[in-house]
């Protein structure tokens, strides 16, 4: 059973985000006086535990850790969670919540973990710039699919196929549940890291996952995209931006755009001819 821990933090000093990204937090909550970062057991031995407590003793004392067992989180999401609407062209809502009919995409998850509901900004920004990418016919890549729901956006988007990848077994069976949900049968689930991925081209792939696995899987990820295709990434912090567009554009890729929002970045790249 996955168990993840919530670091409650009281100081929302971006450096301190900045700092906490080289440890493997899979997704932080910024509010407005304080941030939660979120992280699997697996990942806590005792000197990383200790290395995290330093790091945040750098800015302030006042900090919580809690065990959140993973049946936990459909009650957490349900007690609090509202329809995200990205303009007129997205809604994710959960299923006790009507549609919307002047919104293009419909799009019903139901979360067995807290990301990938779209309110974080870096889902958001993802979503916003799918949009403006061309899916119809393409072949896609979700790294890190969580949910699902960027994945099933691609298929409503009219993508070919996509293989969905995930290292948490949650993630795996949610994105299955999610794409049943919402009609969706194009979309293969996979639990594993990259190297567990097929060995394919892809004319899209989306990466909203973190700086530092952004920055390991440089070279597979862009190797995996076609001439000309275009790579979505996200998980980024403002402070981060130069560091990961600059070891993508290393790699051969050129920068097409790159939103900011509540100081993360999502940047779309294209991979040079």
């Amino acid at each position: 059973m996955d168990i993840y821990f919530s670091y409650t933090i009281y100081a929302t000093d971006e450096a301190l985000l900045g700092l906490l990204t080289q440890f493997e937090f899979e997704s932080f909550e910024e509010n407005e006086d304080h941030i939660v970062g979120y992280i699997h057991s697996k990942e806590l031995h005792d000197d990383v535990k200790e290395q995290i407590a330093q790091t945040i003793n750098l800015f302030t004392e006042n900090f919580q850790v809690d065990e959140i067992q993973p049946q936990n989180w459909n009650e957490i999401w349900e007690a609090s969670f509202q329809p995200v609407i990205v303009d007129d062209f997205c809604q994710i809502r959960a299923e006790f919540h009507p549609a919307d009919p002047n919104i293009k995409h419909d799009l019903v998850i139901n979360p067995k973990m807290a990301f990938g509901t779209g309110h974080h900004a870096t889902t958001y920004m993802m979503i916003k710039q799918m949009e403006d990418i061309d899916f119809i016919g393409k072949n896609v890549f979700d790294f890190g699919c969580g949910t699902g729901i960027l994945a099933i956006l691609a298929s409503k988007l009219g993508a070919n196929y996509i293989d969905a990848i995930d290292i948490e077994q949650e993630s795996y069976l949610n994105t299955i549940e999610n794409s049943q949900i919402n009609q969706v049968e194009n979309v293969t689930s996979i639990c594993g890291d990259l190297s567990d991925a097929p060995d394919s081209k892809y004319e899209v792939i989306l990466a909203n996952i973190n700086r530092n696995i952004l920055i390991k899987y440089v070279t597979p990820l862009v190797d995996r995209l076609t001439n000309g295709g275009v790579l979505l990434l996200s998980g980024v912090l403002v402070d981060d931006k130069e560091l990961v567009i600059n070891t993508y554009s290393q790699a051969g890729l050129t920068l097409n755009i790159c939103l900011e929002r509540e100081g993360w970045i999502c940047a779309s790249m294209t991979k040079q001819m």
